[in-house]
């Protein structure tokens, strides 16, 4: 069974030493913020967590950025004015999901071996 078979947006921006992430909820609400600051940041993105790529572009094993990462690169460590300038200089990327799947519990079913029927003597 599949689940969570949807698109994730996020947003990619290619800094001096390292390579960030953030992601948005939609991107409807990426685009009205763009053209609309009123729009409430919270709104707009899926967290305030910034990842870094290892300088592998948009792509690659995310790790969350450490305060002293974004301090060098944004001259900030406040998650909402690095999240801000992320997605002001950034770019968009919309992408499918992975969907989760495989069996929820593995101690149901025919991997297990069958102890009811055996012989055992002590």
């Amino acid at each position: 069974m599949t689940k969570a078979d949807d698109y994730r947006t996020k947003v990619h921006y290619k800094g001096s030493s390292e390579d960030f992430i953030v992601f948005v909820e939609s991107i409807e609400n990426f685009k009205k913020w763009k053209s609309d600051k009123t729009v409430p940041l919270v709104d707009v993105v899926d967290s305030f967590d910034v990842f870094r790529t290892h300088k592998h572009g948009a792509q690659g094993q995310l790790d969350r950025a450490s305060k002293a990462t974004l301090e060098n690169e944004f001259g900030s460590s406040k998650d909402d004015v690095v999240v801000q300038q992320i997605l002001e200089k950034g770019d968009v990327q919309e992408s499918k999901g992975h969907g989760k799947s495989g069996d929820r519990n593995q101690t149901n079913g025919p991997g297990v071996s069958n102890m009811a029927g055996s012989n055992v003597h002590n």
